[in-house]
């Protein structure tokens, strides 16, 4: 938790997501915008955020559907070209998630000086990809290998987009990779991008795991986030702050304030 706060300067963190536009070579790049396009709407987006008053920013290529497991490089080089970009005007921690890669998120976070970053480290799922089964102990070999052990590493412990094919509880699964593959934080998630954790898992890991850092991943609306940080140790933030709450729109200003307003007073 000690780790988690001197990141994040607080105990309950917003983390809003900058979801960079379709990169080159994947199916919904625009190429008419080409990079200056993604640069320019990822730069639209990272200073409404701060404006808004958000605690984090964290860059990922959510645009770049149907999502791999293998990221082609071309996809991590032009994600670390519009952060280095953006570099002088972030203002806040910020951190990295390309999905789904745990090797590609790390290497970008390396790339860019990113404060930590996100991915599915553990576990084995049946996907929309295909079998899902990361390698926790080779990400973090890489991790060390690239000299980056300050790297926060937030493990999504319920993938999105997919079923745990591992019968035990949810919370068993979030206590056994606490215990076997270290984490700075445990994040809970929905079905899909969007879609709200159930209360009921967030409460259930966070008993298990009292002092490390539990976070809800998805669909944390405007109306819920009072509830999620009376359990939740923060969380990260997307569609909410989207105009019409569209996760595939541009962030709307005012939507991330409200937010922000309320995120501040629920802690």
């Amino acid at each position: 938790m000690q780790k988690f706060e001197a990141v994040f300067g607080t105990s309950k963190p917003v983390i809003a997501m900058v979801h960079l536009g379709a990169l080159p070579g994947t199916p919904l790049y625009d190429a008419d915008r080409g990079l200056d396009g993604l640069v320019g709407g990822a730069e639209e987006d990272l200073l409404a955020l701060q404006a808004a008053g958000i605690d984090a920013v964290m860059f990922g290529n959510e645009n770049d559907r149907p999502y791999e497991f293998s990221v082609d490089p071309a996809s991590t080089a032009t994600m670390a070209f519009v952060i280095g970009r953006l570099r002088d005007k972030i203002t806040v921690p910020f951190g990295v998630n390309v999905l789904w890669d745990p090797e590609s998120t790390i290497a970008l976070a390396a790339a860019c000086g990113a404060s930590f970053c996100r991915e599915i480290f553990t576990g084995t799922y049946a996907s929309d990809m295909g079998p899902w089964a990361p390698d926790a102990g080779r990400a973090l070999r890489y991790r060390r290998r690239l000299g980056r052990d300050d790297l926060l590493m937030l493990y999504n412990v319920s993938a999105e987009f997919a079923d745990s094919l591992d019968r035990r509880s949810l919370p068993d699964r979030a206590r056994s990779a606490v215990f076997s593959s270290i984490p700075d934080a445990v994040l809970v998630s929905g079905q899909i991008t969007g879609e709200a954790a159930r209360m009921e898992d967030l409460e259930a890991v966070k008993a298990v795991l009292p002092s490390v850092p539990v976070l809800a991943n998805t669909g944390v609306k405007h109306d819920t986030v009072a509830n999620v940080m009376r359990i939740a140790d923060g969380c990260i933030v997307g569609s909410s702050l989207k105009v019409d709450g569209d996760t595939w729109n541009a962030v709307d200003p005012e939507r991330a304030k409200d937010f922000m307003d309320r995120a501040r007073a629920a802690r």
